[in-house]
C-alpha cells in the first residue's frame, strides 16, 4: 500500500485565463501557429527545456535554458569534460544562496545573461508599449535566433505565487496569445495566455526593488563580448562605484582648475572608492594541468590570439599613454591608487586566480570550502617555435585534495621578472592599473567630460575617448 506524504503534487491550472499546452485546444493553437511560422523559436527552446532546481531560480533555469538554445558556449565545464550552462554556473552577478532565498531581480538577471556572453536588450514595461512588446514576441517567436524572458506576476493569471521567469516559446496570431514554457513544471504545464493579459501580469510592481516588471530578448552576439575586462554586481558596493562614476565624476570635470589631461586623471582615479577592484574584473581562461599540459588547442590559441590584438589596441591609444604617465607620477602608497597597479602584487593575483580557477574546475565556485594556493609561479613557454605563452600555474589545496591548476593570459611585450625565464625573454602578464583604466575610461560616456570648462581641454578628451576613433574590436570590447 502507498501512502501520500505531505506536501504538493503539482497545481491545477486556472483556465480560462490560461489554456493547457497539451489540452486539444492548447494543440490546435500550437498547430495553427506552426502554419503560420510563429513557433520557430519553439523547437531549439523544447530541445532545451528544464525544470528549475530550486523554488526561487525560476530567473536561472529561464537563462541557463535560453543560453543552451542559443548554443552560447560557456568557456568552462559543467561536469566532466561537458561544457553546458546550469543554473549553478550562474553566480556572477548573484550569490547563489542569496538567489536560493530570495530570487533574482529583473536587473540582476539581464546582468547574468550579458556575463554568460549573451547580447541583451531589456524592457521594463514603462520602457516599452503593448504594440511593441507583441512585436517583439511574434519577432522572437519567428526565428530561432533570438528568444525572450517574461518577468511577469502570476496572479494575473489566478494562478498562485508572486514573481516569476519563463522564456516565451511561440505565439498564436488569431488569438493573440503567447506560449509560456514554464520552467517550474513541478507546478504548471506549458500554458498559452493572451498577449495583453501577460503585458498587464508585466507591469506589476516588484515590490523587493520598487521597479516594473518586463521582458528580455536575447541573442548570441557575432563575437564574444568582454574578451578582457567585464563588470562584477556581485557585490553590493558596485552600485556606489557606478554612482561615482556615472553622476559624481561628470560634476568633479567642472572644475575651474583642471587645465590638463593630467588634472582629469587626477580628479577622477584620486575620489575612486576603496572598493572600486571589485567592480572591473580581469577574464582569464583556466583550465586543469592535465587537460593539455602546456600545450594550447586550436581553439585555446584563436581566442588568446584575439585576447592580445585587443590588449594591444587598449595600450595603442592615446589615452593608454596618458594614464601611463599619470600612474608612474603618483605616490604608490596613496590608498586610492594601490588597488591600481596590480604588477606590484602579481603573486597575490596569480595565487586568487589559481583558487577561483580550481573551484570553478571542480563546481564549487563560491562554495563555503576553503582552497589554499601553497605554490604559484608565472612562465613564459614557448612551445614547437611557436610565440611564447604567459602561463599562471599553482597548486591549489582543498583539505586533503590537491589540484594542479594553468591560467592562460593574454601578454604582451614587456621586461618583468618572472620565474622559469629571464627578465629579457618574459611576457608581461595583464592585468595592469594602466590597462584596466584606459578600458573603463573608454567605456564611460562620452557626456561625462561635457562639463569641462577649457574648450581646447574638452576637444582633445573627446579626442581620446570617442570609441568612434577606435579600431572596432576595442569598440567592442
Amino acid at each position: 500500500m502507498r501512502m501520500a506524504m505531505a506536501g504538493l503534487y503539482k497545481r491545477l491550472l486556472p483556465s480560462p485565463p490560461a489554456v493547457d499546452f497539451a489540452s486539444s485546444d492548447g494543440k490546435q493553437l500550437f498547430i495553427e501557429a506552426v502554419q503560420n511560422g510563429t513557433m520557430e523559436g519553439f523547437y531549439k527552446l523544447i530541445s532545451n527545456f528544464q525544470t528549475q532546481s530550486e523554488p526561487a531560480y525560476c530567473g536561472l533555469a529561464s537563462l541557463a535554458m535560453v543560453l543552451n538554445a542559443l548554443a552560447i558556449d560557456p568557456g568552462r565545464k559543467w561536469k566532466g569534460p561537458w561544457r553546458w550552462f546550469d543554473e549553478s554556473m550562474l553566480d556572477c552577478c548573484e550569490p547563489l544562496e542569496k538567489v536560493k532565498e530570495q530570487g533574482i531581480s529583473f536587473g540582476k538577471l539581464v546582468c547574468l545573461a550579458h556575463c554568460a556572453g549573451a547580447k541583451v536588450e531589456a524592457f521594463r514595461t514603462n520602457q516599452s508599449t503593448l504594440d511593441e512588446f507583441r512585436k517583439f514576441v511574434v519577432r522572437c517567436s519567428s526565428s530561432d535566433d533570438c528568444h525572450m524572458i517574461s518577468s511577469y506576476h502570476r496572479g494575473t493569471f489566478k494562478q498562485t505565487g508572486t514573481g516569476h521567469f519563463s522564456p516565451i516559446g511561440g505565439y498564436h496570431a488569431g488569438s493573440d496569445m503567447a506560449l509560456i514554457l514554464d520552467v517550474a513544471r513541478f507546478k504548471y504545464p506549458p500554458h498559452w495566455v493572451p498577449v495583453e493579459l501577460l503585458w498587464e501580469a508585466m507591469e506589476n510592481i516588484d515590490e523587493a526593488t520598487g521597479q516594473r516588471r518586463g521582458f528580455m530578448l536575447i541573442s548570441r552576439p557575432h563575437r564574444d563580448p568582454g574578451l578582457l575586462y567585464t563588470l562584477s554586481c556581485k557585490h553590493e558596493s558596485w552600485v556606489k562605484v557606478a554612482k561615482y562614476l556615472m553622476d559624481d565624476v561628470p560634476n568633479l570635470v567642472k572644475s575651474e582648475d583642471i587645465k590638463d589631461v593630467h588634472n582629469v586623471l587626477s580628479v577622477v582615479f584620486s575620489s575612486l572608492p576603496s572598493n572600486f577592484g571589485e567592480f572591473i574584473k580581469w577574464i582569464a581562461e583556466v583550465r586543469r594541468r592535465e587537460d593539455g599540459g602546456q600545450n594550447l588547442s586550436q581553439e585555446e590559441k584563436g581566442r588568446l590570439s584575439l585576447n592580445e590584438e585587443v590588449l594591444k589596441q587598449v595600450q595603442e591609444t592615446g589615452l593608454f599613454k596618458h594614464v601611463v604617465e599619470f600612474l608612474s607620477s603618483v605616490n604608490p602608497c596613496c590608498r586610492n591608487t594601490q588597488a591600481l597597479i596590480h604588477e606590484n602584487n602579481l603573486p597575490d593575483i596569480a595565487a586568487g586566480v589559481c583558487c577561483q580557477g580550481a573551484e570553478l574546475l571542480a563546481g564549487k565556485f563560491g562554495s563555503p570550502e576553503r582552497y589554499c594556493c601553497q605554490e604559484t609561479c608565472v612562465t613564459s613557454v614557448k612551445a614547437n617555435g611557436e610565440k611564447p605563452i604567459t602561463l599562471v600555474s599553482g597548486t591549489v589545496v582543498n583539505g586533503s585534495r590537491e589540484q594542479r591548476v594553468d591560467v592562460v593570459v593574454p601578454s604582451c611585450p614587456k621586461k618583468m621578472n618572472c620565474c622559469g625565464s629571464s627578465p629579457t625573454s618574459c611576457i608581461g602578464i595583464y592585468p595592469a592599473g594602466n590597462d584596466v583604466l584606459t578600458a573603463l575610461l573608454l567605456a564611460l560616456p562620452p557626456e561625462t567630460w561635457c562639463g569641462i570648462k577649457d574648450e581646447k581641454l574638452l576637444s582633445e578628451m573627446y579626442s581620446l575617448v570617442l570609441t568612434k576613433n577606435l579600431p572596432i574590436l576595442l569598440q567592442e570590447e
